[in-house]
């Protein structure tokens, strides 16, 4: 398959490329980065020479049609939804890695994203990339909305206890913490190495973006729309996610509880899931584990004094969280075994 990458110069774009060039089906055709266009991909980024090795281009939809059968868009958000109809109008199928369409709603989009919605004619036919939630959808997309790094970790470790009405809906606490590459690679002084270097500091609780678009995909899986107390931290390392999810299990099904029960529902309800990594009692996941590779792990916690089930899920936020997740869309979408050019293990060291 000949694909293209959108915007291949930034975190999520580079680490799609990351992926790609070793994938056994794919073809990278069109790199495209309106900042470093007419340079080589490989004079940009020195580790891809005698890897790849290709012009940037600047982003002309209306010629990719003849050069690739899809495009991955790692654009900012409000800058997807400019291009895709052209892209789609020219018969391409589209993986977008922005939050342009991740909700049905543009009222939605643009109560969080401060921004008129600009193709909302294209939002019924968006469908969310979550496999382990969407995946037979996933299959027959032509418009596929990648999920938001914070909803993947949280939603994964939500989706079975929502599912099996074990818990209560509201409130449910998400508590997650974040690597700096989790902002961009646009310089800001928010992430600039003395401002987040040995400090630990919170941001947006209860007013971040991917908060409403963790209890849409939840309420889209379930039928049962969670109202979720989101709280993302930033953490000074590059890369990873953790959650850690509360959670009130009913009064009714709180009192025969068991952990065993939790861990046997987790593990029957992934069990077709090759990405999601249900730990074993006792054992807790943590960003090191899961550290460039497109698994997410997850650990429970029952505490029958106070009657809550505690779910942790790990996660690189740029593989499982943003390009992993992509190529893994991409695999279920083309055909491919789900697991294609995805199966490393992390990087501990």
């Amino acid at each position: 398959m000949r694909v293209a990458v959108v915007g291949a110069t930034g975190y999520t774009g580079l680490e799609l490329m990351k992926i790609l060039v070793a994938h056994p089906k794919v073809e990278v055709a069109v790199v495209t980065s309106e900042t470093y266009k007419g340079q080589d991909f490989s004079q940009v980024f020195p580790s891809f020479r005698g890897i790849f090795q290709k012009t940037l281009q600047g982003l002309e939809p209306e010629t990719l049609a003849s050069e690739v059968e899809l495009a991955f868009l790692c654009l900012p958000h409000g800058s997807s939804m400019k291009v895709l109809p052209a892209l789609l109008d020219a018969g391409l199928k589209v993986i977008d890695l922005s939050g342009d369409f991740r909700f049905k709603d543009p009222k939605v989009y643009e109560g969080w994203y401060h921004m008129t919605h600009e193709a909302p004619q294209l939002l019924k036919y968006a469908v969310f990339g979550l496999p382990e939630l969407f995946r037979s959808a996933i299959a027959q997309a032509r418009l596929l909305a990648n999920p938001g790094c914070y909803v993947t970790g949280v939603v994964l470790a939500l989706a079975p206890i929502l599912k099996a009405q074990w818990i209560h809906p509201a409130p449910i606490f998400a508590d997650c913490k974040s690597g700096v590459t989790g902002g961009g690679r646009k310089p800001s002084q928010r992430f600039h190495f003395p401002e987040c270097n040995e400090s630990f500091s919170p941001y947006s609780i209860g007013q971040h973006r991917h908060q409403p678009e963790m209890e849409e995909a939840l309420g889209a899986f379930t039928s049962i729309r969670p109202q979720i107390l989101f709280s993302p931290h930033l953490v000074p390392m590059n890369r990873g996610i953790i959650s850690t999810v509360y959670t009130k299990v009913r009064e009714e099904k709180a009192q025969a509880l068991s952990l065993e029960e939790v861990y046997e529902l987790y593990t029957s309800f992934y069990a077709s899931c090759p990405f999601v990594r249900v730990l074993l009692l006792g054992e807790m996941p943590n960003t090191h584990n899961v550290r460039g590779s497109n698994f997410c792990d997850i650990g429970l916690v029952w505490n029958s004094r106070t009657g809550t089930l505690v779910v942790i899920s790990a996660l690189d936020n740029l593989v499982k969280g943003a390009s992993g997740q992509a190529v893994q869309n991409m695999n279920l979408m083309a055909g491919f075994p789900e697991t294609t050019g995805l199966l490393r293990p992390g990087e501990v060291v």
